[in-house]
């Protein structure tokens, strides 16, 4: 019993022990965990402030440039705050704008020229004799007057036109489907041999878009040829219709030398649109489109304009209505006179013409004096 008592009491001092080393461990860890927490606090405190400063200064910094941008005005005394001022960037270059050449009135070989044809894509009969479209016809006093997309039905037509006694012989071609669409026209002093409406294709005929005038030693054809649509819709019906028309005129020109004129709705070279990278997927200026006027002229058939100035650039029909693209001459040139190359001899000049009103709008018409085999 005695043994047994001194074995415990020797147990409870180490036992004693052992609980004294805990307390200082556990003392040393709380001591130690304690100043980590409070070395951790300190580090995240100033951390803190470390990113609030730079928060607030790369805020002030927004807040500052987006004053500048948007030039907020201080509504307490509607002061402007202080900004640096906009470097000065390039003024934008001046466009080229083309004027038409000296009139040239007689041939290569001293024949003045004695007759003149005109043709203007009107878009719009009716709104184009409201703006006095018929005083820069008395005007300019063409022989025949060439007019295309009228879009306007026979029984709808002006009576500032229908009475017009200058023009005795009148004729008018219209779309038989859809009225207010297309069609042609022409106006003439002296009354042709014969004429014929379309091309004999029922295909193309419906939509009215093609006169021709026999004359004594020509024919004159004026065309609206289709256009190949947003997105390209038509772009095939387009590539049947110039098929079709050159064979027509090819037809024509074994019987007598061609005058066609018109919006043949396609700028053929590069030199002939103001941005042609940019439009080479776009209606007027596709490769097929492009082509289709190239078997033209390899079929026998010039455009009086470029081979008169082969090299004149700027030279535009039509420009759209929007981004002020007259004022900055981004426009294309559309309409045409082409002539069988035997009547190039008395062809004396080819020019665009504009009435005031008509300098700010589009299309333009296009003049083509001739001195006429009487």
């Amino acid at each position: 019993m005695k043994n047994y008592n001194i074995k415990t009491a020797a147990l409870l001092v180490k036992l004693v022990a052992l609980s004294e080393l805990s307390v200082r461990v556990c003392v040393r860890l709380s001591v130690k965990v304690q100043a980590f927490r409070v070395l951790l606090c300190v580090r995240v405190s100033c951390l803190r402030e470390v990113c609030g400063i730079r928060r607030f200064a790369k805020m002030s910094k927004r807040g500052k440039k987006k004053d500048e941008e948007t030039g907020d005005v201080d509504q307490e005394n509607g002061a402007a705050p202080d900004t640096k001022k906009a470097k000065k960037g390039k003024e934008a270059e001046a466009p080229i704008m083309y004027e038409d050449p000296p009139d040239k009135m007689t041939t290569k070989d001293g024949h003045a020229a004695n007759w003149k044809i005109t043709s203007w894509n009107v878009d719009g009969l009716r709104a184009w004799v409201k703006k006095k479209g018929l005083d820069w016809v008395r005007d300019e006093a063409p022989d025949v007057l060439c007019l295309q997309e009228t879009k306007c039905a026979e029984k709808a037509l002006p009576n500032e036109i229908t009475s017009m006694p200058e023009y005795p012989h009148k004729y008018w071609s219209g779309s038989e489907e859809k009225e207010g669409y297309s069609g042609v026209a022409m106006l003439c002093r002296t009354e042709p041999l014969k004429v014929t409406y379309g091309i004999g294709k029922e295909e193309h005929d419906k939509e009215g878009r093609v006169i021709t005038a026999e004359f004594p030693n020509f024919f004159l054809v004026t065309s609206y040829v289709p256009n190949a649509g947003k997105g390209l819709v038509r772009l095939d019906y387009r590539k049947t219709w110039d098929e079709d028309f050159q064979a027509y005129l090819s037809e024509l020109d074994q019987r007598k030398p061609v005058v066609l004129c018109g919006d043949l709705n396609v700028a053929h070279q590069e030199i002939d649109l103001k941005n042609p990278k940019g439009n080479k997927k776009n209606a007027g200026f596709t490769p097929e489109e492009r082509e289709g006027f190239s078997k033209l002229l390899e079929a026998g058939f010039v455009d009086s304009f470029r081979e008169l100035y082969p090299e004149q650039a700027y030279a535009y029909t039509f420009w759209t209505y929007m981004m002020n693209s007259r004022s900055k001459n981004v426009g294309w040139r559309l309409d045409y006179f082409v002539l069988s190359r035997a009547l190039l001899p008395i062809s004396v000049t080819a020019r665009f013409g504009a009435p005031p009103w008509a300098a700010t709008t589009a299309p333009l018409p296009c003049i083509w004096p001739f001195r006429h085999p009487l």
